[in-house]
């Protein structure tokens, strides 16, 4: 009998939340449609959920991790409020050309770095065999290169992929649709 855990790993900017320009107010967050629903039919499905997120804005000076956390507390609890728990929620504040000094840096937990992605597999007891990655752009799925995790791109471009292990949705009804593909 298999103890792992399955998991859905997400971007943050882009996935769950429409993309903003270095978003770290309450009052500019919203939701992409259709996500606390798929959120919540995915933590059905038996999924935990797990936020992996660049967050360069903070390396750029345009907000700090202070900044970045109130955001990400608030949003975490707004969606337990929806009955979705965020089991856990990683970022990146690094960037190469960071304007603040201790933030300017090559690492590999900036996506597509898979630092985070591994940190979280071993914290919380991943089986990556059964797992899937979400986000809009490649970058948010480097994962997939790295292990047998699915990748899923949200996007409502057309795009020709070469990996055959990720797929794109152009929505996230069409995410859950997938997934449950996937499964069976």
């Amino acid at each position: 009998m298999n103890s792992k855990n399955k998991a859905v790993f997400l971007d943050r900017d882009g996935t769950i939340n429409v993309e903003k320009h270095y978003l770290y107010r309450q009052e500019d967050f919203e939701y992409i449609p259709g996500v606390v629903d798929a959120l919540r039919k995915l933590q059905k499905l038996g999924y935990i959920l797990i936020i992996i997120s660049n967050q360069s804005g903070i390396a750029r000076g345009y907000y700090t991790e202070d900044d970045y956390a109130r955001l990400d507390e608030w949003m975490k609890e707004d969606l337990k409020q929806k009955g979705i728990d965020i089991a856990a929620s990683y970022y990146c504040p690094h960037h190469p050309e960071a304007k603040i000094a201790e933030y300017r840096c090559v690492c590999k937990c900036r996506k597509p770095g898979t630092e985070l992605f591994w940190r979280a597999k071993e914290e919380y007891n991943i089986d990556m065999d059964v797992s899937f990655a979400i986000g809009d752009k490649l970058r948010d799925l480097a994962i997939c290169k790295e292990s047998d995790v699915k990748g899923i791109l949200l996007t409502e471009e057309k795009v020709a992929l070469n990996d055959r292990s990720i797929t794109s949705c152009p929505n996230w009804q069409d995410v859950i649709r997938c997934i449950t593909l996937f499964r069976h």
